[in-house]
């Protein structure tokens, strides 16, 4: 089925697209071309007249906002702790218009923020999801957004992981059972349309 959005109707919510989790080793797709990638679907976003969200996970200096389950394989950690600016978005991530912006404490950006307040309130029906981590961010909040029951793109070519089997796996195996999965010129392409109508 051909893909078609109502950028007035679509939000393109953005993943950890910050300093820390690019600095990463990225695979498949490294951090220049993920930040290529997810910018240049931003630009298409913004020109058609959808939402731009753009999501980062953030903890206390202290870490003391960490999940603090115990776990077989904990979270990666900065040696050190959380540098300053490991945040702070990539800067082509920052530029884009986003009109929402949300901090999340887990893998999902939905879990324990305001994304689904925000969205219904400006009557969003369509999500396409990017950044980091595909099997991990990306994936968590694909799943919570389709529980929350919105249609669901993940763009596979603006999502990259720790490992591209990882990417692999979710993008074969995992996402295609909640969403749509999609390549950036695919999506941008849907969106025309719309614009035109």
């Amino acid at each position: 089925m051909p893909l078609q959005l109502d950028p007035r109707k679509t939000a393109l919510v953005l993943i950890d697209m910050q300093k820390g989790t690019l600095a990463f080793p990225l695979a498949p797709y490294d951090r220049t071309t993920l930040i290529a990638n997810t910018a240049a679907l931003g630009e298409a976003f913004a020109e058609a007249g959808g939402l731009i969200v753009t999501v980062r996970v953030a903890f206390a200096p202290d870490r003391s906002d960490l999940p603090p389950q115990t776990i077989d394989q904990p979270m990666m950690l900065p040696p050190g702790g959380f540098p300053p600016d490991w945040s702070e978005l990539a800067p082509e991530i920052a530029a884009l218009p986003a009109a929402v912006c949300v901090t999340k404490r887990h893998w999902s950006a939905f879990y324990g923020t305001e994304l689904d307040l925000q969205l219904r309130r400006r009557r969003i029906e369509t999500v396409a999801i990017g950044g980091i981590a595909s099997n991990f961010g990306v994936e968590s909040t694909a799943r919570d957004a389709w529980q929350h029951g919105y249609d669901v793109i993940v763009a596979e070519d603006a999502s990259s992981s720790v490992g591209a089997e990882l990417h692999a796996f979710a993008i074969a195996s995992t996402l295609p059972r909640v969403s749509r999965v999609r390549s950036i010129a695919e999506i941008m392409a849907a969106l025309v349309p719309a614009v035109a109508a």
